[in-house]
């Protein structure tokens, strides 16, 4: 399960290029310059600023001087920005990149891009490989793109921690997973690492291919080195398009437990040595394998979280706070299902259904809540996570008569647009929803949100 706060697809909006005004606090700094949403930002301190990190650096004392485009009339006007320590400048930008985004070099046999269907819009084939983006965003990147200039810039700027994709470390198996680019990754990592950048670090698992010895070679190789502070291992996931992989380890039981075997003994010496469990499987390993997902303090403080890190064992405690300190809540809610003799559905898809089965049973003992699980045929393969839920899969598998059903729709279904994606809308899914009779609403899939939208949906917040 890889579930997260928001779906991390693009925006369908096109953007210009340029340091854009998305927003300005009012009484701020810029505010009482005259700065305006609709604006641009041509320079700070006479330098061109290529993306949020330069703005960040160029405009980091007490004063800065910005020359400002207005699109109204062409205008461009320079002005002189104060501040009090502590206080902020109140812009807030359209894009964290103003020059464009860095796209990918590589050919990773893995890649999902390569895997969507024909008819997937142009925005989510856009492969993304931006450092910028690893710094600002927590994106995982290969450095394979990434000059020496760049390399200098990060160290320099101390854009830490970064995220960065390793998946081997033998120089002919990473040529043949990633592509002839794949050393450049090595010897830019290395140099962070001297620099003293602290990286949170990827392997994504394929089966025959960088597991067994190589990963105990990639094992071997992160362990000799304290700036990279935790690895997450990730299990191939394919589509129905991929012309490469037809299975993975959600396909081999014994295969996934051998990969929670070989971690041990890594995970067991950073606990001894280093006070942190450092190396961590994605929760679809333990699922994979039928194994229970370790306890909370193994997961280092949840640094790799969106990465699938530990969700599961983070929704089962959450589960068991929520049943001790919001009892009441609870009762309030289920008490209200049977008085308004409404069933309850949480969407989710099947990597989820049975953590999530455990809220159910903590909010309903009667059996008044359930999960609504949607098994994801548009993608197919081993795609079963729920932020990849589509409406085309939704409104097949949901039933036509929906009366007396309080539908829950997962929030990281939708992008920043409200689109699935296959590109419908989430008002129109509401509303299809809501004419086979359900009630709907959206939540972020935990179980305080889950309460918290309950008691809305049903009026009693």
């Amino acid at each position: 399960m890889a579930e997260q706060k928001r779906a991390d697809y693009a925006s369908t909006r096109a953007r210009d290029l340029g340091a854009w005004v998305a927003a300005v606090e009012e009484g701020s700094p810029a505010w009482e310059a005259g700065i305006e949403p609709g604006m641009r930002i041509d320079r700070v301190n006479g330098v061109a600023p290529r993306d949020l990190i330069d703005w960040r650096w160029e405009a980091d004392g007490a004063c800065c001087e910005l020359e400002v485009f207005d699109p109204r009339d062409g205008s461009v006007t320079p002005c002189e920005l104060w501040r009090d320590p502590g206080q902020d400048w109140g812009i807030d930008f359209t894009d964290v990149l103003f020059d464009g985004i860095r796209t990918c070099v590589n050919a990773c046999q893995f890649c999902f891009m390569a895997m969507l269907p024909p008819e997937a819009r142009a925005t989510l084939t856009l492969r993304d490989d931006d450092y910028r983006l690893s710094f600002l965003q927590g994106n995982f990147v290969t450095l394979t793109n990434v000059s020496d200039e760049e390399a200098e810039r990060i160290v320099t700027c101390g854009l830490s921690p970064m995220n960065v994709s390793i998946h081997a470390v033998t120089p002919e198996v990473r040529r043949n997973l990633i592509g002839r680019r794949a050393d450049r990754g090595i010897e830019v990592l290395e140099r962070l690492l001297e620099g003293g950048i602290e990286v949170h670090a990827q392997i994504v698992l394929c089966p025959g291919i960088n597991d067994g010895a190589e990963l105990a070679a990639t094992l071997d190789w992160v362990e000799a080195r304290d700036g990279i502070t935790s690895l997450a291992i990730v299990p191939l996931g394919y589509t129905k398009h991929s012309r490469r992989f037809k299975s993975s380890y959600s396909d081999d039981v014994e295969a996934s437990r051998a990969v929670v075997r070989l971690l041990e003994p890594y995970q067991e010496r950073a606990r001894r040595t280093l006070g942190i469990t450092r190396f961590q499987l994605s929760d679809e390993f333990y699922v994979d394998a039928g194994l229970p997902v370790p306890p909370a303090e193994t997961y280092d403080g949840y640094p790799q979280f969106y990465d699938g890190i530990g969700m599961l064992r983070s929704f089962l405690d959450e589960t068991a706070l929520v049943a001790h300190e919001r009892t009441a809540d609870l009762r309030h809610i289920d008490d209200a299902l049977a008085e308004k003799n409404v069933r309850l559905e949480l969407v989710c898809g099947e990597a989820a259904a049975e953590t999530i089965d455990v809220f159910c049973a903590e909010l309903s003992p009667a059996g008044r809540a359930s999960t609504r699980t949607i098994r994801n045929d548009y993608f197919g393969g081993d795609v079963n996570v729920t932020g990849l839920i589509v409406s085309e899969d939704l409104l097949a598998q949901m039933p036509s008569d929906l009366s007396g059903t309080l539908v829950v729709l997962p929030e990281v279904m939708f992008n920043f647009d409200h689109l699935t994606l296959d590109g419908d809308t989430q008002d129109r899914i509401l509303e299809e929803l809501r004419r086979r009779g359900a009630l709907v609403t959206v939540s972020v899939p935990n179980p305080g949100d889950y309460l918290d939208a309950l008691l809305a949906a049903l009026n009693l917040s």
